[in-house]
Formats: structure tokens, sequence, C-alpha cells
């Protein structure tokens, strides 16, 4: 295989929904600990979260809802960050992760992003006039090492992935709740397949492992079969 292994790692409610509604304001990891029968099995996302590959894959929207853009400049950690992002991460969002990462890749079709202002050695810049997830795999491999990637981007960029048949593992932590609603982002959104000719682009999946964890969530792992 040229590229690298990729694995979705992602928290949703039982329903598919990966924030806890339609607005910017409303998201699990604020949300969730505000949720009794839900807060009390949180911690197990985030040690999972701790054991997963050292390249994370993320968007710059999602970031931004995070806070990034406005935090203090955080401690180094050993994890490399990868940020697909156009417009939403601001110079000081960017300086964010070159401090917190080993090495921090800005993925972007934006000639005039922020981070061409950023001076860091750990900085790496890809720039695509028209945006290839394939591509951007491929050179992540190549001109920075990138071996394993967790991916913990937003539903579309998801979407992308599974239908350009980008993803090996998909490692679920699945969380007692229901949320509902049509335009709550869910673990894969963007295009809805229209046809039966493209039933190809669905993803079928082989489990590897269930786990039944503490306070009522479960873990599940899957190997993506082509």
């Amino acid at each position: 295989m040229d590229r690298l292994i990729t694995t979705l790692f992602m928290q949703m409610s039982i329903d598919g929904k990966i924030s806890t509604g339609s607005t910017d304001e409303m998201d699990v990891d604020r949300d969730f600990p505000k949720i009794p029968g839900v807060s009390e099995g949180l911690h197990q996302y985030y040690e999972i979260e701790q054991t997963t590959d050292l390249w994370s894959f993320n968007t710059g929207r999602v970031q931004a809802k995070m806070g990034v853009n406005e935090k203090e400049l955080p401690a180094k950690t050993p994890v490399s960050f990868v940020l697909l992002d156009n417009h939403h991460l601001t110079e000081h969002g960017v300086k964010y992760f070159c401090a917190k990462s080993k090495q921090a890749v800005v993925i972007t079709s934006n000639s005039a992003h922020p981070a061409f202002c950023v001076d860091a050695d750990n900085l790496h810049i890809i720039y695509q006039e028209r945006p290839s997830l394939g591509d951007t795999l491929e050179r992540l491999k190549q001109e920075c090492g990138c071996e394993c990637l967790t991916v913990q981007s937003g539903g579309t960029v998801n979407g992308l992935f599974l239908r350009e048949k980008l993803l090996d593992y998909v490692d679920i932590v699945v969380a007692p709740v229901l949320i509902g609603g049509k335009d709550t982002p869910t673990l894969i959104d963007g295009r809805s397949l229209v046809s039966n000719t493209e039933l190809s682009k669905l993803g079928v999946l082989k489990l590897i492992d269930c786990s039944v964890l503490q306070d009522s969530y479960i873990r599940l792992r899957y190997e993506v079969i082509r």
C-alpha cells in the first residue's frame, strides 16, 4: 500500500450523532460532561484516545469550534496534528498547533491562509489548488514520515474518506444517549447515495472487537472491507 493506514476514531450517540445539536455552540466535549447518565463514563473515551496513533487528522472548523484561536499556547505533546483548513484557523490557531505538535501540518487550498505567515520549524504546509485526500495521504507518508493516522474530523470530511475508500479501520465509542435531529452532524455526512449504481461506495465493515465499557458505554472496532 502506497498510502498510510487510517483509523476513524470518534465518539457518537447511539443514533450516530457526533454533536449535541446543529449549531457550533453545541458540542459533545462541552455538553456531555453536564448530562447525568452520560458524564459518568465519558472519561473512558479520552483514556482510549490517549492510546491512538501519534498522528491525528482534524479540520480547522472543528478546532476553531473548540476555541484554539483564543486559547493560550499549550505545552508540547508527542502527537503530530494534521489540519485540513481554508479559513477557520487564525494565525494564533496555527501557532497553537505548532506549540502543541511534534509536527504540525496544514492542508489548504487558500493561498492566503494564515499558516503562510507563521515561522515555525515544525510547520509543514500542503497547498492544493484542487483538494485531494488521496494525494494528501500519500504526501503525509512521503514528506512527513506518517505511517498511521487517526481521523477525528467532522461528518462531511469523514464522508469523503469513506466515499474515496481511504478508511482502513473504524473505532467508535458509543455513549448511552439518543440525540436526534436531521440537521445534527453524524459520523458520516456529506452527499447521500442516490442510485443503486453507487452502492460500491458503501462502507462494508468486519467487526474486530466489541467491548462493554463502564456506565453503559460500548466500544466497537471494525476493519473496512474493500
